[in-house]
């Protein structure tokens, strides 16, 4: 089973990915004119991101990508933190952005989400040099105390509205602790990242931290990404009072 998972690793992340994006698709109407159509498009944004991101692979010498080799973009470092790390803290600050109620809690959201590209943006500046080598782990904290926030905001709303009667109905609910759990899990791996390497040949390379890292993210993406389908297609179009 093991060797299974490890084998079809990106087979059954793209497809668990795409299941997701086509449900949100397929049940686009059933949630338009409610924040939830941003989400899906959200959806359909990571898919495809997360499908050109794999060209990594074909940076080979026999592969059709082999002119990339030497090439800043030889590795899809920068892809993955310019489209995951930035693109999907700001969009998830804009999404319980429009969704929470307080206006204090929206303007903490807010006023987090531009500090953090602001810092996001300098930070990659500073470090250009490792921008296409490695992730930050720093962003990668720092976007999880923005995914804690909007989490705990979010959840805090809920138990002081009635929606505490129905909670289990709402797909923000789904996201908001999803999401969360998401980024706790898998958070810690990129601070065990620099010591390591991916690239053939190295001393440095530990295949136990390779296939225990894959494991991790396969089966966090499978529960995210399963869970979104699940509430998608469960749960009730909720409009806002904006």
């Amino acid at each position: 089973m093991e060797d299974f998972l490890l084998k079809n690793y990106i087979l059954i992340t793209h497809a668990i990915e795409v299941i997701v994006a086509l449900t949100g698709v397929l049940l686009y109407s059933k949630y338009r004119g409610t924040p939830v159509t941003y989400f899906i498009w959200f959806l359909i944004y990571l898919t495809i991101c997360d499908i050109l991101g794999g060209y990594a692979r074909y940076v080979h010498p026999d592969k059709f990508l082999s002119f990339l080799i030497g090439t800043v973009i030889e590795k899809n470092y920068w892809w993955a933190t310019s489209y995951w790390i930035i693109g999907a803290i700001l969009f998830y600050s804009f999404y319980f952005y429009r969704i929470l109620k307080k206006y204090s809690f929206k303007n903490t959201i807010k006023f987090g989400a531009i500090t953090f590209f602001i810092f996001s943006v300098s930070y990659i500046i500073l470090n250009i040099n490792d921008f296409s080598e490695r992730y930050f782990p720093i962003l990668g904290v720092l976007g999880s105390i923005i995914i804690f926030l909007c989490s705990v905001f979010y959840l805090i709303e809920v138990l002081q509205s009635d929606k505490v009667l129905t909670f289990y109905k709402s797909l923000n609910f789904y996201i908001s602790v999803v999401i969360f759990i998401w980024w706790l899990v898998v958070t810690p791996l990129e601070f065990y990242d620099v010591y390591f390497t991916y690239e053939v040949g190295s001393s440095k390379r530990d295949w136990n931290f390779i296939f225990l890292r894959w494991q991790i993210y396969l089966f966090a993406n499978i529960f995210m990404y399963s869970t979104f389908t699940f509430a998608l297609i469960f749960c009730e179009p909720e409009l806002n009072n904006d």
